[in-house]
């Protein structure tokens, strides 16, 4: 697979990002680095090969589940502008 100069361009917008010329073709090139190198990683032969969770056999060390801090909510909401049961208020910002 390989990208286009149209191709980036249409990412480029959708990631609402501006791209001179010059940076449209080092993008385009490098874009096709990375795609190039995942059509060798999906061509390498894996027959036998037993998928894996993660690369070493290692447990998940459990701490208990304990309150290490104190409740300091009624001091931080003290220098808000607007609080209500415990929640901030804030100005509603989608209609």
């Amino acid at each position: 697979m390989s990208l286009t100069a149209a191709d980036v361009a249409k990412i480029a917008h959708l990631a609402r990002l501006q791209l001179s010329a010059e940076e449209e073709g080092r993008v385009t090139d490098r874009l096709n680095d990375i795609l190039h190198l995942v059509d060798q990683l999906q061509a390498a032969d894996t027959t036998g090969v037993e998928p894996m969770a993660h690369p070493m056999d290692a447990t998940q060390p459990l701490r208990e589940d304990a309150v290490t801090e104190t409740n300091r909510r009624d001091t931080y909401q003290a220098i808000a502008p607007a609080t209500e049961a415990g929640l901030y208020l804030v100005p509603q910002v989608i209609e």
